[in-house]
């Protein structure tokens, strides 16, 4: 997506445009910008929130998923409880 177009989309999110927010936190899932996905977690998109914490489950991310549950994110905490297990750092499923 071209910056202008990124541009628009953060605005009409910012005005409260549900689907500029789901396209949103898809991109930022896509990219794997955790920045952004904070930003609307922050905004209290719950969509945020469970792909801030399927990304930092996959990448193994533990400082994010310990601020989530810090939040009382429940999923972030049974996450890093799953990463605390295996050593590796991979998720055990």
């Amino acid at each position: 997506m071209a910056d202008p177009d990124l541009v628009e989309l953060r605005q009409q999110a910012e005005r409260g445009d549900q689907d500029a927010v789901d396209q949103l936190v898809e991109l930022a899932g896509e990219r794997g910008d955790f920045d952004e996905l904070r930003h609307l977690a922050d905004r209290g998109s719950s969509d945020a929130v469970d792909m801030l914490v399927e990304l930092a489950g996959e990448r193994g991310v533990r400082a994010e998923l310990q601020r989530l549950a810090a939040n009382g994110h429940q999923d972030a905490a049974e996450v890093l409880a799953e990463l605390d297990e295996d050593p590796t750092g991979e998720v055990v499923e």
